[in-house]
């Protein structure tokens, strides 16, 4: 097992509940962890045996601009996405982030995150 890393990607993107989030957009901060096993990437070398982080990035962007209006639903279609793309993944931690959201007061940011399989153990038995 290995963990693959890709930490602060930025976005511009159109997600909200609010109107003037649609229009105005937000910038949006992605961490996202996952682990797999790339134990033939080691020992051959081979791109197709690990999670290629530039297809990985293309997937992300993908589905950043798909305009949604709950954080808590594009973190769960993008866990769904990369689960797709890499059936091998084991654990996805995905943070989700807006920095200086617009909602009249200060704050720093605010920010859904969602562990695979953790999050996902609810729904086996319904």
């Amino acid at each position: 097992m290995g963990r693959v890393s890709l930490v602060g990607i930025e976005f511009h993107a159109y997600h909200g509940a609010y109107p003037e989030e649609s229009i105005l957009g937000n910038r949006f901060t992605l961490d996202l962890e996952l682990e797999t096993n790339f134990r033939q990437a080691m020992l051959h070398d081979d791109l197709s045996a690990t999670v290629d982080y530039s297809k990985l990035y293309k997937l992300i962007k993908a589905r950043m601009d798909v305009k949604v209006k709950l954080l808590e639903h594009l973190d769960d279609v993008l866990v769904t996405d990369i689960l797709e793309a890499y059936p091998a993944t084991t654990h996805i931690r995905l943070t989700l982030k807006t920095p200086l959201p617009a909602l009249g007061g200060l704050e720093s940011s605010h920010s859904v995150q969602i562990p695979y399989p953790e999050a996902y153990a609810l729904y086996i038995f319904r």
